[in-house]
Order: C-alpha cells, then sequence, then structure tokens
C-alpha cells in the first residue's frame, strides 16, 4: 500500500478563492461567446471584437450557406412537386386516350339478300355515343330503315327510305340501348349490302 500524505489544510483554496476562480471562468466563458462562437456560428458580433478578429466573416459564410442550402432543398421539393404533377396528369391523359380507344371500334359487314328478303345489323350504343356509318347495294337496290330499341322501347326511329343503293351519315344514339338498320331487297335480282362502321359501339351483330 502506498501511504498517501494528507494535504495540509492551508494549502486547499479558500471560498474566496474559489469564488474568484469561478467569476473569472465565468467572464471568460463570456467573452469567448461574444468574440469567438457568436460571430463564428450566427454571425452575431455584439462588441464587434469578433469582425476584428475575423471570426464574423465566418458566420456570415456559414449563415449564407444554410440559407442557399435551404433555398436549394425548397428548389428540389417543388420541381419534384412539379414532376409528380406531370406524371400523373400525363397518366390520367393516357388512361384517357387508353379508355377513348378502347370504347371506339371499326367494322366491316356484308349481307346478301334475295329478291324480298330483309335483314337487320344492330349496333349496342350508349346515350349519347355516335358511330358514322356509310352503307351500299351492289346488284340492286333497298328499303331501309335506320332504327332503334331497348328494353322498354319497341322502336324508335332515325329515318328510311325507298330503293336506296347506299346512305351515309352519322347516327348519335338517342339512349342506351341497340342502334342499327333494317333492310328488304325490292330488286328482281339478289343484293349484297356492304355496311361500314367506325365509332363508339360495344358490340355490332346482324339480328335478323
Amino acid at each position: 500500500m502506498f501511504n498517501s500524505q494528507r494535504p495540509n489544510i492551508d494549502d486547499l483554496p479558500t471560498n474566496a478563492q474559489l469564488l474568484k476562480a469561478t467569476g473569472i471562468a465565468l467572464v471568460t466563458a463570456g467573452t469567448l461567446l461574444v468574440t469567438v462562437i457568436l460571430p463564428s456560428e450566427y454571425a452575431i458580433d455584439p462588441t464587434g471584437a469578433g469582425r476584428v478578429l475575423g471570426f464574423t466573416e465566418m458566420g456570415e459564410i456559414k449563415a449564407q450557406l444554410a440559407e442557399e442550402a435551404a433555398a436549394d432543398a425548397l428548389l428540389a421539393d417543388a420541381q419534384q412537386s412539379d414532376t409528380g404533377e406531370m406524371a400523373a396528369t400525363q397518366e390520367a391523359a393516357s388512361a384517357a386516350e387508353l379508355a377513348q380507344a378502347a370504347a371506339t371500334r371499326s367494322d366491316v359487314m356484308e349481307l346478301t339478300l334475295a329478291p324480298g328478303e330483309g335483314a337487320e345489323i344492330k349496333a349496342v350504343m350508349a346515350d349519347g355515343e355516335s358511330l358514322r356509318y356509310e352503307w351500299s347495294v351492289s346488284g340492286g337496290h333497298v328499303n331501309y330503315d335506320t332504327h332503334a330499341d331497348a328494353p322498354g322501347i319497341d322502336y324508335h326511329g332515325y329515318g328510311k327510305g325507298r330503293e336506296s343503293t347506299g346512305e351515309s351519315g352519322t347516327l348519335v344514339a338517342a339512349f342506351d340501348g341497340s342502334h342499327g338498320w333494317f333492310w328488304r331487297n325490292r330488286s328482281a335480282g339478289t343484293v349484297t349490302v356492304t355496311l361500314t362502321t367506325d365509332g363508339a359501339y360495344t358490340e355490332i351483330k346482324r339480328v335478323v
């Protein structure tokens, strides 16, 4: 074991000396705060000593860099937001284009009618939708009736004619249902009716 000698009571600092040392430490810390720490970190120089020592300029540079970093972050967020909105807009536009493409179609159909024979082609359409059509007759002429029907609606006429060799136009659906044409061959020989359609309908077929 070591034999340690207790310090003499006279060698220990007095309370007054301790208070004095504490005061000096506080004053030193306060001096460093206003002359070094505040100017160099926050560009705050209440005494002017920081600028003389060159610390204020350091703080100003740090503050400027922090402001530029914040501005860059805001710009990046704005650009990201714009990019997201643009992508969402493009996606919505693409979806709308795909939906429109899916809702439209084109078809060509032919009917061969013996003398006195009739036939009908109908397209399934929603209210307000439209299709462009053109039909022609080879080998003679027909009587026709353009009309529509639906559950609860037996007949809705769009137009009719006699001894026609062809018609064209746009058919706009008056309601949800089946819309199309009925032809009857009133010629002395067999005729062929060729129908071309293009528009917003989900199905088209011969029903008679």
